[in-house]
């Protein structure tokens, strides 16, 4: 009997990777999927910090593909070496702060390492020609084969009639009439080979499920390396930036306050790491305070908070100060009205 090839997919739990999987699967190949943590993904976090979003579906989709396939799915927690890619991306970023090339050099580089160690031959990616502006174009994609030093070890299924054939269609472990061809940004392509696999249920296509594709979420981190003089970021800061509303009166400190229940349980979590305002009068949100503040720095972000509580029409609101060795102030002040709040502030 010939030997069973084994081949390792990128899994990022969205339809493509599924699919990629799936195609080369079906052909008799051993597939097990792995996925990388940035740090940086969309998918779980705010849905399962937010009140609002109780009733959504929370699941991992990465698992939830490898569950679908019955394979077996290493998650590989890269946060530390993937601040390199963020910080100096050699073919520079997309329209946000998405090093989008870079990044997928990173990890096919990162797959290649983990095949090589534990005797597979080749990686799987649900790659798609002209889906993607900056990396999944037709002459992007060989450079992510040569800097990742992957080469010809490099499989893309759902693409692959549109590319030179590779290692894997040469020596006839896949054969390359049962790849397919797709390119473009339509997804319908793969939603009909979806129905044929008898897939129903899949993360829906949302262009992609990365925070830095986020105009709004790379403000916010550009204005954090702005503040700190110089580009860095731990695990903390990226979830962070994810939630509530950042409000920055002044360069040296900035406010971040719940937008509803579940911000403000997910920021008491942090009553440790940062100096807290409270509503005490009034409901409202809970409150951090990020940076080097005064007496007079503190009560402006308490008229800040005060602004999105429930005492906003009221004379005055009195909030709890809470510093980082636990000791606590009572606060009065008048809320900001929205004239008052500059749009500048608001990040």
């Amino acid at each position: 009997m010939a030997e069973q090839r084994k081949a390792l997919a990128l899994i990022s739990g969205g339809l493509d990777s599924l699919l990629a999987a799936k195609v080369v699967q079906a052909q008799g190949v051993h597939v097990e999927g792995i996925n990388f943590f940035t740090g940086f993904c969309v998918e779980g976090h705010t849905h399962a910090i937010r009140k609002k979003d109780r009733d959504r579906q929370k699941r991992n989709n990465a698992l939830w593909v490898a569950e679908q396939l019955g394979i077996k799915l290493h998650i590989v927690d890269i946060v530390e070496e993937y601040k390199d890619v963020v910080f100096n991306p050699r073919y520079g970023y997309g329209a946000n702060l998405n090093p989008c090339l870079d990044c997928k050099v990173f990890m096919v580089r990162k797959a290649r390492e983990w095949i090589e160690r534990r005797g597979f031959d080749f990686v799987i990616t649900g790659e798609v020609v002209g889906q993607r502006p900056k990396s999944q174009r037709k002459d992007t994609m060989p450079i992510i084969q040569h800097d990742s030093g992957i080469e010809d070890r490099l499989l893309r299924p759902l693409s692959a009639q549109n590319l030179p054939a590779t290692l894997p269609e040469r020596e006839g472990w896949v054969q390359r009439d049962r790849l397919y061809g797709f390119s473009g940004r339509s997804r319908k392509p793969q939603m009909a080979l979806a129905a044929e696999f008898g897939f129903e249920d899949y993360a829906q296509p949302a262009g992609g499920c990365c925070f830095l594709t986020d105009e709004n979420y790379s403000v916010k981190l550009k204005d954090l390396w702005q503040a700190r003089g110089k580009r860095r970021y731990e695990l903390d800061d990226i979830m962070l930036l994810k939630v509530g509303r950042h409000v920055r009166p002044a360069p040296h400190f900035k406010v971040i306050v719940s937008r509803e229940e579940g911000e403000g349980r997910f920021l008491s979590g942090y009553r440790k790491q940062y100096p807290s305002l409270s509503l005490v009068s009034h409901g409202g949100p809970l409150a951090l305070i990020d940076g080097e503040a005064s007496d007079a720095d503190i009560r402006l972000a308490a008229r800040i908070v005060g602004r999105y509580s429930q005492g906003r029409d009221a004379e005055t609101v009195e909030l709890e100060y809470r510093a980082l060795d636990g000791s606590t102030q009572a606060i009065k002040v008048k809320p900001m009205t929205a004239d008052e709040l500059p749009k500048a502030w608001l990040l």
